[in-house]
């Protein structure tokens, strides 16, 4: 049983979704990833892979919801590996309606059960994906609590990555792009802003409008603008001027209070 908080009675993460959830309208996406995902890295290869996303979690609207999932492989990754993945995402997103675009996330185990992602990848993992196919790494992973260490090696780099952001932005012409980054960007948002104020609130959400919500409580002067992000990741083409505003305006009062609040994360290679 959860406390109603994403957590269990001992205050530990309640992994946040199942396959039995999973929409009727969907079920055949996922059907097709997973025969795709074995028809290309074959059992010597592929080594597990996970759902991600509202899709897993039941909350899926047809015609609106991405497919998200993680590939843990044996190996590395290789070049070849990820235009595969892109291969498959844009077989997927033009085969099904259900679905408005596809992602795939490529990484090898050893990365994934490595000390320096136990509390970002090896989380997400353990946490928030969902088992498709393979023995399940959450079975190798410790148990997790909302703690400060876990909202900082999670979302503590938004201050290395703004620049990158507003280069990709200023670079994005074409609508499309504009309303793909504003979603990313968004959605990175509201759940950075979220973390930061997760151990304080003492659970988890995957919710994004309620992740906007529970960030308003401790940070009031910036609920609207946040609560602002919560829709544009939901519907970005419906906010065309979001995207600088948030990058000008919340994204760097957020960086830099994160850097106050949890620290820095630990650099990756």
């Amino acid at each position: 049983m959860t406390n109603g908080t994403g957590l269990d009675r001992d205050g530990y993460f309640v992994r946040g979704g199942a396959l039995d959830r999973v929409p009727a309208r969907f079920a055949p996406v996922v059907a097709q990833l997973g025969a795709r995902l074995t028809d290309h890295f074959g059992p010597d290869r592929l080594h597990s892979s996970y759902l991600f996303g509202s899709i897993p979690r039941g909350t899926a609207v047809a015609g609106v919801s991405d497919l998200d999932a993680l590939v843990a492989l044996r190996d590395e990754p290789t070049d070849a590996d990820h235009a595969a993945a892109r291969g498959i995402e844009a077989e997927l997103d033009a085969a099904y309606w259900q679905i408005d675009g596809a992602g795939l996330l490529l990484f090898g185990v050893d990365r994934l059960l490595s000390e320096l992602e136990r509390y970002d990848l090896a989380w997400f993992v353990a946490c928030l994906c969902t088992p498709l196919g393979g023995p399940d790494l959450a079975a190798r992973l410790p148990r997790y609590r909302p703690t400060s260490l876990l909202a900082r090696e999670t979302n503590g780099d938004l201050f290395r990555d703004l620049p990158g952001l507003r280069e990709k932005a200023a670079a994005a012409t074409t609508e499309p792009e504009r309303t793909r980054l504003t979603r990313g960007v968004a959605r990175r948002l509201v759940r950075t802003g979220f973390t930061l104020v997760m151990p304080r609130w003492g659970g988890w959400t995957s919710d994004l409008a309620q992740s906007a919500e529970v960030f308003a409580r401790y940070y009031p002067a910036h609920a609207e603008r946040m609560r602002a992000a919560a829709r544009a990741a939901r519907t970005p083409a419906a906010y065309p001027k979001l995207l600088d505003e948030l990058l000008d305006d919340l994204a760097p009062w957020l960086a830099d209070e994160y850097l106050t609040v949890h620290g820095a994360k630990a650099p990756r290679p």
